[in-house]
């Protein structure tokens, strides 16, 4: 068996698309995903599971329908399931998300911004 760390900010340079989530680790059934976000995203939800945002650069906003967070670098914020959300980032930011294997990133809705599932890089 060969071990190796995982390199956040390598993995980041491996692609320029912006929402759409690529693996890089699995825990039980767990996905952790990089990603780069600018500007806004949809509103969506997750009914059946909470969603972890860990900014690794840059700033993010999650709008809720009733207010908002905002989360630096270093810093996190876990929505809980159920709750109406949209992930905003003015300029771009890289996000670590954590979340069950399979999860859609808009929730159940389709769009032209939902990322397909287990993209590993």
């Amino acid at each position: 068996m060969s071990y190796h760390a995982v390199n956040f900010k390598d993995k980041l340079g491996l692609f320029n698309e912006q929402w759409s989530p690529k693996v890089v680790a699995e825990m039980n059934d767990y996905q952790f995903k990089v990603v780069k976000i600018q500007g806004e995203f949809v509103w969506h939800d997750h009914k059946e599971t909470d969603e972890t945002f860990i900014v690794l650069e840059g700033r993010l906003r999650i709008d809720f329908r009733d207010g908002y967070v905002e989360l630096s670098e270093g810093e996190m914020y876990v929505v809980p399931k159920g709750i109406e959300h949209k992930p905003y980032a003015e300029y771009e930011a890289k996000v670590l998300l954590i979340e069950p294997r399979g999860v859609a990133n808009t929730g159940d809705e389709t769009t032209s911004q939902t990322a397909e599932n287990d993209v590993w890089i």
